[in-house]
C-alpha cells in the first residue's frame, strides 16, 4: 500500500463504514489521519482487473514498549470481490509479514454478526478471547444507533520467540 493506493483504500474503507458490520467510525478519515493511525509496515493492497480491491494493515494495540510485538489486524475487502478469498491472502501474508517484523501476537477486533470476518480469522489460526458487551453504537448501517458486541480474536505467533 502506498499513497497512490489512498483513493482505492479508502474507498473500500467507507463501503464498510456504510454497512454498519465492520467498524464504529462513521467518516472516512482524511489520508493522513488514516495513514498516521497504522503501522508503515507491512501495509498491503490486492488487486484484480479493476484495480485495488482489499486491503490489509496493522494498528498499535498501545503505545507502551512492553507492546510492541502486539498488533490489531485490520482487513478489508471491496464488495465487488467478497467471496473470492482474497482476504485470506491478504491476512495470511500479512501475518507473515508482521513474524518477520518481530511481532508476536496479532488481534482482531469482529462484529459478531460480521459472518464472514469471523470465518476469516478462525481460518486463519486465530482464536476467540473474548466478547465485550455493548462496547460501543454503531454509527452507520441499518443498526445505526445500536450498542454493538465485539469478538476478541488472538494469533500467537508459533516463530517469533514468545
Amino acid at each position: 500500500m502506498t499513497q497512490d493506493d489512498a483513493q482505492a483504500v479508502l474507498s473500500i474503507y467507507a463501503e464498510g463504514i456504510a454497512r454498519g458490520d465492520a467498524t464504529f467510525e462513521s467518516e472516512v478519515p482524511e489520508w493522513a489521519v488514516f495513514d498516521a493511525a497504522r503501522h508503515q509496515t507491512p501495509r498491503l493492497v490486492i488487486e484484480d482487473a479493476e484495480g485495488v480491491c482489499g486491503w490489509a494493515v496493522l494498528s498499535s494495540v498501545s503505545r507502551r514498549a512492553v507492546y510492541d510485538g502486539v498488533a490489531e489486524v485490520t482487513v478489508y475487502i471491496a464488495g465487488r470481490a467478497k467471496g473470492q478469498g482474497l482476504g485470506r491472502k491478504l491476512l495470511d501474508a500479512l501475518t507473515t509479514a508482521s513474524e518477520d517484523a518481530g511481532i508476536w501476537t496479532l488481534q482482531a477486533v469482529v462484529f459478531p454478526e460480521n459472518a464472514a470476518s469471523v470465518r476469516l480469522h478462525e481460518g486463519a489460526g486465530f482464536r476467540l478471547v473474548g466478547r465485550r458487551e455493548r462496547i460501543s453504537k454503531v454509527a452507520r448501517g441499518p443498526r445505526a444507533g445500536e450498542w454493538q458486541d465485539t469478538l476478541l480474536f488472538e494469533r500467537r505467533s508459533p516463530v517469533v520467540g514468545v
